[in-house]
């Protein structure tokens, strides 16, 4: 299939919309302010607007959101014109109206209160303010994957160090689901205190039941916390109906935010149960020194302090506005497409091996591969040649190459990607 029957079969009946012919310049070097044309995910033309709202660089194709999304200009203008604003009269920025505006829209993206969500450094922030503040104990078993990121792994083994809990691991299928959820169950003992996994893999982009392994995990008291740092602002999810306990993010990936930017949702029932332990300013909702007394802040906010840098947290609530101006089912099916096209051209190729899994519902906008006869680390070498910008994947001993594909790539890009692939085959 050809890129022109591809696009037409993901399409379906979509219309498509006819833009200025400004919005073909491939060397636009500044902020476009031409006024925004309706979103369309089958028409090229719009996601060739959509990429000139990006500074990033056309030197290369960049295929590692996975690992540090790129900023749009109006991002970036957020965050200078408010570091510009309060400097001019020296004032931190935070106040309670603010923050409640700029998490209204995040907790609407992901599907949850505004009370809910509380403003964190990174996923790694949030994942420590989980795995510090539950009840846990010697002996107690946690359970999670052998395919996790670094953030969700060291707070872990770190709770072992300290306290004596127990992990236990499950390797994940990419056969089926439900076989994943089997071997989470397998692991289920009556000293099972909690499950950790990922929404996304961050190996081979698997798309986790999430919603299954909440239903399995209340049935049997268990707590479940999800590492959202791969999914939020990739595809569309509701954390109500997923049903977790808590869920962390940062802003720097799909979200397109700053860096240092990231959110952590607490279920409100579990705000007592994940405890507050590094608190001040903004963490309370009134203390007495001489009576001992302290009343924690009555949503997640009790989880924040001190502090902070406010542009940052402005820039992450103008990327939010981006991605919704655009609508996340929209850049989704735009992710979706252009990863399904990767995976389709890949399977073609003599000697790759792809990772991920074939279930289209469990394959997301990250897909990973081998070569049978070229390390991956030289393959990485040689597609650096071709200016493309990939990512390694050693985690869980995956030993391969990880592509990400989000809305500032385009099919071009992925035809050079795989012309490289082969050529690679023909040294």
């Amino acid at each position: 299939m050809n890129r022109k029957q591809f696009i037409h079969s993901v399409a379906g009946t979509l219309a498509t919309t006819a833009l200025v012919s400004t919005l073909d310049s491939s060397t636009r070097e500044e902020p476009s302010h031409t006024p925004w044309p309706p979103a369309d995910p089958a028409d090229e033309h719009f996601w060739r607007f959509v990429r000139d709202q990006f500074p990033l660089t056309r030197d290369r194709a960049y295929f590692n959101t996975g690992g540090l999304g790129a900023s749009p200009y109006v991002v970036i203008e957020a965050v200078k014109a408010k570091i510009d604003e309060l400097e001019e009269i020296s004032e931190t920025g935070h106040t309670e109206q603010l923050w409640r505006e700029l998490k209204t829209p995040i907790a609407h993206l992901l599907g949850c209160d505004v009370e809910e969500i509380a403003f964190m450094r990174n996923a790694t922030e949030g994942i420590n303010v989980v795995c510090n503040g539950l009840p846990l104990k010697k002996g107690d078993e946690i359970i999670t994957s052998t395919h996790e990121h670094v953030a969700n792994v060291v707070p872990w083994l770190a709770l072992l160090q300290r306290e004596g809990v127990v992990i236990e691991l499950f390797e994940p299928s990419t056969q089926s689901a439900q076989e994943n959820i089997d071997r989470i169950e397998k692991l289920i003992t009556r000293r099972t205190r909690l499950i950790s996994i990922p929404h996304i893999t961050t190996t081979t982009g698997q798309l986790l039941p999430i919603k299954e392994i909440s239903q399995l995990a209340r049935s049997k008291n268990i707590w479940l916390f999800v590492d959202g740092a791969q999914s939020a602002g990739m595809l569309p999810f509701n954390l109500h109906d997923l049903g977790c306990d808590a869920y962390a993010a940062c802003g720097h990936k799909w979200l397109l935010g700053p860096k240092e930017t990231g959110v952590l949702y607490v279920r409100k029932e579990m705000f007592d149960v994940v405890r507050a332990k590094f608190v001040g300013a903004y963490s309370d909702h009134g203390y007495d020194l001489a009576k001992g007394t302290l009343a924690f802040h009555p949503t997640a906010q009790r989880y924040e302090y001190g502090t902070v840098n406010v542009p940052l947290r402005v820039g992450l609530g103008a990327a939010v506005g981006f991605l919704q101006r655009i609508g996340i089912e929209n850049v989704w099916k735009r992710d979706k497409a252009l990863s399904n096209y990767l995976y389709n051209a890949l399977q073609q190729i003599p000697d790759i091996k792809i990772l991920s899994p074939a279930n289209d519902a469990e394959r997301t906008a990250m897909i990973t591969f081998q070569h049978a006869k070229i390390p991956f680390l030289e393959l990485q070498q040689h597609l650096n040649s071709f200016k493309l910008r990939t990512r390694s994947v050693s985690e869980g001993g995956v030993d391969g190459l990880r592509i990400s594909t989000h809305i500032y790539n385009n099919f071009e890009e992925i035809d050079r990607l795989i012309e490289g692939v082969k050529s690679a085959v023909l040294q």
